[in-house]
């Protein structure tokens, strides 16, 4: 078989050149658009990065979502903004909580901000476009427009911790109800016995090691999307709060300057799964997932109200975001281990007021007993 001389890679068709370019993933179609002129025009075809998407995150097919993305600038910048994952490097270190402001340092004015600036933020704005897969195979995507029970500004929304429940309040899936579940057809390994499990937790690491999960936040107004998670877990609990139940916590860190003393909070995403059968039952091991949630937490663990939390949000569709995973553990890392040393130094900071109460304590009964005798 002779193969014709191709003089040079000109004078190729470009129906070629998008033949070869819509079969790649992202990260290889921005590297091949850097390539030469040709591949760098048709890379900026709209329908070869709504591929790209519709690959990476199932939910992008819907048409109600194809149209939003359409709206704040096409898959292209979709893509752009949502596949680097946030990166937040501005996690102060360790201080003597005395040099520390907390929040009840603060007026209420200080502490809620301008009221034009949450006013111009609305719950309404906000998307959320949720993905997540198991061993790189969809098995669960969800669309929630908008925030539930945020009804407007004098609500209860204002002030209560923020938390949105997408199992809960998330449009249901045409097939399954709402219903997700992993079995071993997923790839689930064989449970004949939770007190084997609780032993050598097989389970428990396959499920840390082939979960991924995708939160994408849009802002319609702003034109702008950014993904909270951090694809792989950062961490999780097994057999809590029943010997049935995993949960597993996935999450990012955002900036919170001018809106918190703390600076950043950590978004956290839980996804609970509970055991429904296993062998030991006679049938195959399946999990059902219960829970899939979002709140927002500052440095000392306190739930941040809705208000600020929206400021947060808003705030997060224009930080810093990095493509090398690492850079992200990293800034969890950091976030934590200050988060951890802020705790000790709380509980010392009690154990001597303890103590000190303590000592105040004997040293007025003795007085007494003195004054008496």
């Amino acid at each position: 078989m002779s193969v014709a001389p191709v003089e040079s890679i000109a004078s190729l068709s470009s129906d070629l050149f998008y033949d070869i370019l819509r079969r790649l993933d992202g990260p290889t179609l921005a590297s091949a658009a850097c390539t030469c002129a040709a591949f760098c025009s048709i890379s900026k075809e709209e329908s070869l990065w709504e591929n790209v998407c519709s690959s990476m995150w199932p939910s992008t097919n819907r048409e109600d979502v194809k149209s939003l993305i359409s709206s704040i600038g096409g898959f292209r910048k979709f893509y752009a903004d949502c596949f680097p994952l946030i990166v937040n490097k501005e996690v102060v270190e360790h201080q003597p909580s005395y040099d520390l402001e907390y929040p009840e340092d603060w007026t209420e004015a200080e502490y809620y901000g301008e009221m034009n600036e949450y006013e111009s933020t609305s719950p309404l704005d906000f998307v959320s476009i949720v993905d997540i897969r198991y061993k790189d195979k969809p098995i669960c995507s969800k669309v929630l427009w908008g925030i539930p029970n945020a009804n407007g500004f004098n609500g209860w929304f204002h002030n209560c911790p923020f938390r949105i429940d997408l199992l809960t309040y998330a449009d249901r899936d045409d097939n399954n109800d709402g219903v997700v579940t992993l079995s071993e057809s997923d790839g689930l390994p064989p449970i004949t016995s939770m007190e084997r499990e609780r032993k050598d937790g097989k389970l428990w690491r396959e499920l840390r090691e082939g979960l991924q999960l995708s939160w994408i936040i849009v802002n319609r107004k702003m034109k702008q999307a950014a993904n909270l998670a951090s694809w792989s877990p950062l961490g999780g609990q097994r057999h809590w709060p029943t010997d049935k139940d995993f949960v597993i916590r996935f999450g990012s860190v955002l900036p919170a300057k001018d809106i918190l003393p703390c600076q950043v909070v950590e978004c956290i995403l839980i996804m609970k799964f509970r055991m429904v059968h296993s062998e030991e039952e006679g049938a195959q091991t399946t999990l059902r997932l219960t829970e899939l949630s979002m709140q927002l937490e500052d440095m000392e663990g306190a739930h941040v109200n809705g208000r600020n939390s929206l400021l947060i949000l808003k705030e997060a569709l224009s930080c810093r975001r990095s493509k090398n995973y690492s850079e992200v553990l990293e800034s969890c890392r950091m976030y934590s281990k200050v988060q951890n040393e802020l705790r000790e130094e709380k509980m010392r900071n009690e154990s001597r007021l303890d103590r000190l109460c303590i000592l105040s304590g004997i040293a007025a009964f003795m007085t007494f007993w003195y004054c008496v005798l």
